[in-house]
């Protein structure tokens, strides 16, 4: 590289790559299209840049023009990438070395689990050597509200969305009589899952067997997917279920920086 090359670099990286992702994302944030103009006001753009690049990723086929309406939204190419994403499975080969990590250590069996609606997705299931099969199989899905997986999760989304998924009584399944029946008893539980940083049950998914899980996040701070280790209920104590805990909480701290991902913000 030349030295004009390197003089012309910005110390924070290449500003027109960044002001596309961050274009890009501020798209991807929106319920639908948007004008020009309030991108370039969110993202405290010049208007003149922000066509610019609009016009760029219109080429490529990231963002469509809706001109009868003067808004922009993704295109095709965002869909391919999105739909790429989902084929590669990376979160899941990220969590895999993880998880196996984390049960070789404990002894448990583990798994990744991603929040769907009011249910989690049970997406990699590492088994601890001699430990029997658990209902959280890879494929699964369980209430959130009653896993340790979910409750990490549901933890750290906003009261809204939280109040949107559980809006009355009706949305509160049971399966062995116990866990929160309504909103407010969620948000009891929640409020304790974020004071101790991670989530647990006993009993709640399956009798004789309980959970520790804590939330992984994206680059925004948001919940991504949560780690979980799965134990015979009678075989672990107090202060080993509190060591279980620190476990699993690095372990999604591990897996939260190997997507690139941060911790959520006050």
């Amino acid at each position: 590289m030349t030295a004009t090359a390197h003089e012309g670099r910005s110390p924070g990286g290449v500003p027109a790559a960044r002001h596309t992702l961050a274009l890009l994302q501020a798209l991807a944030r929106q319920p639908g299209p948007v004008p020009a103009a309030a991108l370039a006001r969110d993202l405290g753009l010049p208007r003149s840049t922000t066509y610019h690049l609009l016009a760029e990723l219109i080429a490529a086929g990231f963002v469509v023009h809706l001109p009868e309406e003067r808004r922009y939204g993704l295109g095709v190419s965002a869909f391919e990438i999105g739909s790429a994403y989902s084929r590669q499975e990376p979160l899941a080969r990220l969590a895999r070395p993880v998880l196996s990590r984390l049960v070789d250590t404990v002894g448990h069996t583990a798994h990744l689990a991603v929040l769907h609606g009011r249910e989690v997705l049970y997406v990699v299931e590492q088994r601890a050597p001699g430990r029997p099969p658990l209902v959280t199989d890879v494929g699964v899905r369980l209430p959130a509200q009653l896993t340790a997986s979910g409750r990490a999760m549901l933890a750290d989304l906003p009261g809204p969305h939280v109040r949107a998924l559980f809006p009355d009584a009706s949305a509160f399944v049971d399966r062995h009589g116990t866990g929160p029946r309504r909103l407010a008893d969620l948000r009891r539980l929640l409020l304790s899952v974020r004071r101790d940083g991670h989530a647990s049950e006993d009993g709640e998914v399956t009798p004789g067997f309980a959970s520790v899980a804590a939330a992984v996040h994206d680059h925004a701070g948001r919940p991504a997917a949560s780690v979980a280790v799965t134990f015979p209920a009678d075989e672990v104590d107090a202060a080993t279920r509190e060591e279980l805990a620190r476990r699993v909480t690095r372990a999604a701290a591990e897996l939260t920086r190997r997507i690139a991902g941060r911790p959520p913000g006050p």
